[in-house]
């Protein structure tokens, strides 16, 4: 009975978090000018709207680009930080692992007024800078919480053994942990990777009219004009969110992502 139970308000709650998606997927297939629901007729021809608009492909290629230098700033700056917090014996290593993942209960809102004010002053708001070094903190947080929970789940026996036999500490770092930490590494990049891509909050504070993210472009589409190219590119966005965690999942679990 009790398993009964629990399957049909698993599938409940599967129900309430899907069904959101649904009006957006039926009327990505509308022949409408206009979002309506349901649509009078249906047509595939919004998906090739979506895929030959220049303001979302652009918006695209500087998400994609942006995504990519965040995961490689935050990965390099997270594997040094989480190293030293957990092997290097620093003092109250526990408050420092705390304040590095400090952002991540900042409201968003707040942090983007914040680096707004910061980069006004450096005369920086808008520039490709500017995002870079705001996504690149944005994930770090998250990195930093990935690679120290895999570090404290690695044996650090192994690296005993291996500077017992002579290698040095470069070797057993680069021999021995970085191979031991790929799936957390890889995880990391992968989970970055999304949350740079679909942040939208804080680049609102900080892309200029030149610079616009793939969220954004969305954002002031919106704006504009309600037709129902936004619920076809809403669709593709979720295959590629659903296909990444699901990755994800199946590379480091999405438990150990979160830093559990």
């Amino acid at each position: 009975m009790t398993h009964i139970l629990s399957r049909s308000l698993l599938v409940i709650l599967f129900g309430l978090l899907l069904a959101p998606l649904l009006p957006a997927i039926v009327m990505s297939f509308s022949a409408d000018n206009n979002l309506a629901f349901p649509p009078s007729g249906w047509s595939f021809r919004w998906y090739s709207a979506v895929l030959s608009n220049e303001r979302f492909l652009a918006g695209l290629k500087l998400s994609v680009t942006l995504a990519i230098a965040a995961t490689i700033l935050s990965l390099a700056f997270g594997v040094a930080a989480s190293y030293a917090l957990v092997r290097s014996k620093i003092p109250f290593a526990n408050s420092l692992i705390a304040l590095f993942t400090a952002p991540l209960i900042v409201p968003s809102i707040i942090l983007g007024l914040g680096l707004l004010l910061v980069f006004v002053q450096l005369k920086l708001n808008g520039s490709y800078f500017a995002l870079v070094f705001t996504h690149t903190m944005i994930v770090t947080p998250f990195v930093i919480r990935i690679l120290v929970t895999g570090l404290q789940t690695m044996p650090a026996d192994i690296e005993s053994a291996a500077a017992s036999l002579g290698a040095r500490p470069l070797t057993v770092f680069r021999r021995i942990t970085l191979p031991t930490l790929t799936p957390s590494i890889t995880g990391a990049a992968l989970l970055s990777f999304l949350i740079s891509f679909d942040e939208v909050a804080i680049t609102l504070f900080l892309a200029g009219q030149s610079l616009s993210t793939l969220p954004v472009a969305i954002y002031r589409y919106t704006t504009e004009r309600t037709d129902p190219q936004i619920a076809a590119l809403s669709v593709l966005l979720i295959l590629l969110s659903v296909s990444l965690m699901v990755l994800l999942e199946r590379v480091i679990g999405l438990a150990r992502a979160i830093g559990k």
